[in-house]
């Protein structure tokens, strides 16, 4: 159920990343497409953990790690979160994307 709401979020656009996410991305070499794709064709939720990190996120929340492969056999790992701006709007919030075995 919350993979299907995820995959709705990334197909209407409603996803962002964090700088830390851009930097992981940039320095595996995989772009914002390659996340999209492996987030579609991911078939379930690795973990679900909640945050205990304060200030980088709302203390409890949950983070959940989906692992996925891109059309061109990439293994993406990547990790993200829900928020809710409002009653009718949210998105998900990529915290960690990178190529599966690196760093």
């Amino acid at each position: 159920m919350v993979l299907s709401k995820i995959k709705r979020l990334i197909l209407k656009g409603d996803y962002r990343f964090t700088d830390k996410a851009d930097a992981e991305m940039e320095a595996t070499g995989i772009t914002k497409d390659d996340v999209v794709e492996a987030i579609l064709n991911a078939y379930r939720i690795d973990k679900v953990m909640r945050t205990i990190s304060p200030g980088k996120t709302h203390r409890g929340e949950k983070v959940y790690v989906i692992r996925g492969f891109t059309y061109d056999k990439i293994y993406i790992y990547t990790k993200g979160t829900i928020k809710i701006v409002d009653r009718e709007k949210s998105f998900y919030r990529l915290i960690s994307t990178k190529r599966e075995g690196m760093f």
